[in-house]
């Protein structure tokens, strides 16, 4: 048997960027890939995707990682750096990070040796998290550019708050105020994630940043990966490991918080919140067995979840049960638990075995190591 495993379809990611592309054809692509590419894997998702305009990570180490195993596509730097060792790590592994903030400037403003850094410089429109407001943008601009070391013209970037929400004015300020202050720069131009891609055809600049839509799930709440046409890369699976036959009136599970309304065959299914299934999913959460949705009866616990098989009355050990994927949307999943798909994508643990679908083979590998996943032939 193998326990609780991802199936990852490594043709969708690509499958998914011509999507991205076909909304945004005159735009470069910056695929964003942090959070171990939202738990799918940092390198076997850069591998995926070689011979992209760029990729995006959150954070300096998670660039060295992609440097260190060759990739070689431009690579930004979400976070920028923090510290002057940092500055020196992303000059030296020839990273692009994001300044953000007029201490950034003052420590580039330190480097009196001449180079070539590559960095991208961040308006805040609205979001309020990382950018600078528009006077010391400028400032900061005028001072970059007068560096020795930055590489010019300086593209300019800035960050969507509420583009998963449809028609939302907020969104239309953003833009407005980013077209406005930037008006007359050099530099290109990049906004959009994966909603502001999709929906907002003015967030389409010269470079998109998609992120979750690259992994097949839609941005959007109460809305699919296949409404965008996108593919799932991920699902997840396991099997049932023991059929219990209860009475009405039977409790279930820690705290008994579900209750057999009848005669119930109970599937138990070797899957638990160790293995990043989330344990806020309640009775009533679908899973599939024989494409058929059944649902989650009782707490998630640890390493096991149970099921009312009454719907499945074929099914017997050994079966595969599938958690989201293939069939059974991430988004179905994540909206019964009362979060995002980002979250349950992310939360997937490393006793989670991998195996990777090709077109002509598929492998399977342990969680994926530093430099390259160990892969065993299934």
């Amino acid at each position: 048997m193998i326990p609780a495993h991802a199936v990852l379809d490594l043709a969708a990611p690509r499958h998914n960027l011509e999507q991205v592309r076909r909304c945004a054809p005159d735009s470069k692509v910056m695929a964003v890939i942090k959070a171990n590419a939202y738990g799918h894997g940092l390198l076997r998702i850069a591998r995926a995707l070689r011979g992209i305009d760029a990729f995006a990570v959150a954070r300096v180490d998670e660039g060295i990682r992609l440097r260190e195993a060759g990739i070689r596509e431009r690579i930004g730097v979400l976070e920028g750096f923090i510290s002057t060792e940092e500055l020196e790590l992303v000059r030296y592994h020839h990273l692009e990070p994001v300044v953000h903030s007029m201490y950034q400037v003052e420590m580039i403003e330190a480097v009196s040796r001449p180079g070539s850094l590559a960095i991208w410089l961040k308006l805040d429109t609205g979001m309020n998290r990382l950018g600078l407001p528009e006077a010391a943008f400028l400032e900061a601009l005028r001072r970059l550019e007068k560096s020795a070391l930055v590489r010019t013209p300086i593209p300019l970037m800035t960050h969507l708050a509420r583009a998963d929400e449809f028609d939302c004015a907020e969104t239309d300020r953003q833009l407005d105020v980013f077209y406005r202050v930037t008006e007359g720069l050099k530099g290109e131009r990049s906004i959009a994630n994966s909603a502001g891609i999709l929906r907002w055809p003015r967030a389409r600049s010269d470079w998109v940043r998609p992120g979750i839509a690259l992994f097949g799930v839609s941005p959007f709440p109460h809305r699919k990966g296949l409404d965008h046409n996108l593919r799932a890369v991920m699902t997840l699976r396991s099997e049932l490991i023991a059929i219990k036959p209860i009475e009405a009136g039977d409790a279930v599970g820690y705290g008994g918080c579900w209750i057999a309304p009848a005669t119930t065959r109970l599937g138990v299914v070797a899957i638990g919140y160790g293995d990043g299934y989330p344990r806020a999913a309640g009775n009533g959460t679908p899973v599939l067995i024989d494409n058929i949705r059944t649902l989650v009866a009782g707490r998630v616990s640890m390493d096991m979840l149970t099921v009312d098989l009454s719907h499945c009355p074929a099914a017997g050990v050994g079966d595969p049960v599938i958690l989201w994927g293939d069939g059974l949307p991430v988004e179905d999943v994540a909206e019964h638990a009362g979060t995002i798909p980002y979250t349950l994508l992310c939360a997937v643990t490393q006793r989670v075995r991998v195996i990777e679908e090709y077109s002509e083979s598929r492998n399977v590998s342990d969680p994926e190591t530093p430099d390259n996943p160990r892969k065993v032939a299934n």
